[in-house]
Formats: C-alpha cells, structure tokens, sequence
C-alpha cells in the first residue's frame, strides 16, 4: 500500500471561480511543497446543498488520491466524459480547469 504525502499546515493555494450548468462553483487547489497540485476544495454557491457536499466530497477524494500517489493525469483521463470529451460533473469541470484536457 502506498503511502500518504501529508501536505505542511501551511501551503500555497490558488482560488478561482467559475460557473458549470448554472452553478456558481468556487475552486480552491492547493501545493505541495514541490509545487505539483496536492488538494483541491470545491463549493457550491448553495452552500450545504445536497450539490454543494458531494462535490465537497468528490474533491476530497481527489485529493486524497493525490496525497498516495495517483497523477492529476490519471484522474482526468478517469472521469465521465461526454461523447465530444467534455468533463461530465463539476469535479471534472475542475479537474479539466487544473489539468486541460489537451494536455493529457
């Protein structure tokens, strides 16, 4: 099993907003020491919302999964896509905002 990378208490983060389906979503990703991305916190503009927690929780396990090892690659290429290759939930609308899918 791998082992988790805990990021320090105190770390860069970048915040952006944007809006996907009508929703107002407030992204907030933050670096590791290394520079690479190491977490990422999405809200809702209806905070405590059904919506506004399962993105919360989407981002927590992506960050997670950062934390042991997986790539922002990975994610990405993980997530459900529509037929022309857009990112599906708000979760891959962020993801897509970190790591565009061009890149991949």
């Amino acid at each position: 099993m791998s082992i988790r990378e805990r990021l320090p208490n105190c770390r860069p983060n970048e915040t952006q907003e944007f809006d996907r389906d009508g929703i107002h979503i407030t992204m907030t990703v933050g670096f590791k020491p290394d520079g690479e991305i190491g977490e990422v916190f999405l809200n809702a503009d209806r905070l405590d919302s059904m919506l506004d927690v399962l993105m919360s929780d989407a981002a927590i396990i992506a960050s997670l999964a950062l934390q042991y090892g997986v790539s922002l690659r990975q994610i990405a290429h993980s997530i459900k896509r529509d037929k022309f290759g857009i990112a599906s939930s708000p979760i891959g609308a962020a993801i897509d905002r970190i790591c565009p899918p061009e890149a991949l």
